[in-house]
């Protein structure tokens, strides 16, 4: 350890500290201590209790635990196993973990390896009919293996070539790191496969246009973008009640979106493209799905002051193509104890009210008091099955590529008109 520990700008982007200003950084006091072991001054042998063979490992964990004389265990693999294990970088090739439940139209590979994949995409791709092939990591493959084995994915692996000339493979989920997105989507559907990318699709334009180009080039795939509150049965309701409407929308979307360290990978630009981009554009599809209508112009303002992570206390109005508008306040200064996410909208004399997706309230609404759920339903389970089924049966792609479009360009757009103050066309 040493100064550079858990700097996410030191240990992912390679940003060092200069020499004059911290001496022993975190690499530099590895090095010094491999090149003392190389040169004899820092013996380890005399640390080392114990060699048990391959074979016993399970003894080495024993005695780790019982034996008060256990100092260093070395657990030593035999020729073989040593030369084996030098051919094949270790978890590069697949390793299967269950026999396959399906074998139906489906075939599904799920990439990333992360707290949003284990707890909510892995879940939710169990309970429908889809063959659950791979998942992947690229650096983390014990937490492959382990969604894996909880969900029943037959495999396991950190070879996403080989994931991608597997024919089984119908589609790809892809959960990783914003700036990850655009290359892993067209290197998807450049390989033939269907892709659901979790949001954002991108974090700029150069990346927007690649998926765009690539999109272009394969237009009998589905690219689909996790905006899964547009698949919330609350959403659905409200869709529901505003059908026939004659006038334009008023709404209001107040997120209570919590702290965020500055440091943190999403509030990187060049990583996480901030919280607009990266989460922000959720609310921007869903009032735009309620209006059935584009985003046409984008104004923002954030709050005052200085620091990295202002564009998480903003506002952002939006102006949609049949004349509604759309208020988005995004905050990360408030309460834990106020809702998360509560949506108003008026329209005709009523008002309809949505709070963290358990409750919808209607105002002047004729027939309509309220509506609630058990739980919170954001939608994922919904969007997933609702996916997986469009690939089984075929049809037009759920959500069309122009809207993924447009949302995307007006989040980029509301991050720009907060900087400059200037009112953004879309």
């Amino acid at each position: 350890y040493g100064p550079g520990r858990y700097d996410e700008r030191y240990e992912q982007q390679g940003q060092d500290y200069p020499l004059g200003f911290v001496r022993w950084t975190e690499q530099r006091n590895f090095e010094a201590v491999l090149e003392a072991m190389r040169v004899g001054q820092l013996h380890v042998n005399e640390l080392i209790t114990h060699r048990i063979p391959f074979d016993s490992a399970g003894e080495a964990y024993g005695r780790l635990l019982h034996d008060p004389g256990a100092l260093g265990i070395v657990i030593e693999y035999s020729d073989g196993d040593a030369k084996e294990q030098n051919k094949t970088p270790l978890l590069r090739t697949t390793t299967p973990l269950h026999d396959s439940h399906y074998a139906g139209k489906c075939g599904v590979a799920l990439i990333g390896a992360g707290n949003f994949s284990k707890m909510v995409l892995a879940p939710a791709l169990a309970k429908t009919p889809a063959r659950l092939k791979y998942v992947a990591a690229r650096t983390n493959g014990a937490a492959a293996a382990h969604i894996a084995r909880k969900y029943g994915f037959e495999q396991a692996s950190t070879d996403l070539d080989a994931i991608l000339a597997d024919k089984d493979v119908t589609a790809v989920f892809i959960a990783t790191t914003h700036n990850s997105h655009p290359a892993l989507v067209c290197k998807a559907l450049d390989a033939g496969k269907h892709v659901f990318v979790e949001k954002p699709l991108a974090i700029d334009e150069r990346g927007l246009d690649q998926v765009v180009a690539a999109v272009r080039r394969h237009p009998e795939l589905h690219l689909m973008v996790g905006f899964n509150r547009r698949f919330s049965p609350h959403t659905l309701k409200i869709r529901e009640l505003l059908a026939g409407r004659v006038e334009p929308l008023a709404m209001t979307m107040t997120v209570n979106a919590g702290f965020i360290p500055p440091e943190h990978w999403t509030q990187d630009p060049e990583r996480g493209g901030g919280r607009i981009i990266g989460e922000g554009c959720h609310f921007i599809d869903l009032l735009s799905f309620l209006a059935g209508s584009p985003v046409v112009t984008v104004s923002a303002q954030m709050m005052g002051g200085s620091g990295p992570a202002r564009e998480d206390r903003m506002s952002i109005l939006l102006g949609f193509a049949d004349g509604s508008v759309g208020s988005l306040h995004y905050f990360a200064n408030g309460s834990k104890s106020y809702p998360k996410e509560t949506l108003e909208i008026f329209e005709g004399g009523r008002v309809i009210r949505m709070e963290n997706f358990r409750t919808t309230t209607g105002f002047g609404c004729r027939g309509f008091g309220s509506f609630r759920t058990w739980r919170q339903d954001k939608g994922h389970r919904a969007e997933i099955a609702a996916f997986v089924e469009r690939l089984s049966s075929g049809g037009a792609p759920l959500i069309p590529f122009e809207q993924i479009v447009n949302v995307t360009k007006a989040s980029f757009a509301a991050v720009e008109a907060a900087r400059s103050g200037k009112v953004m066309r879309i």
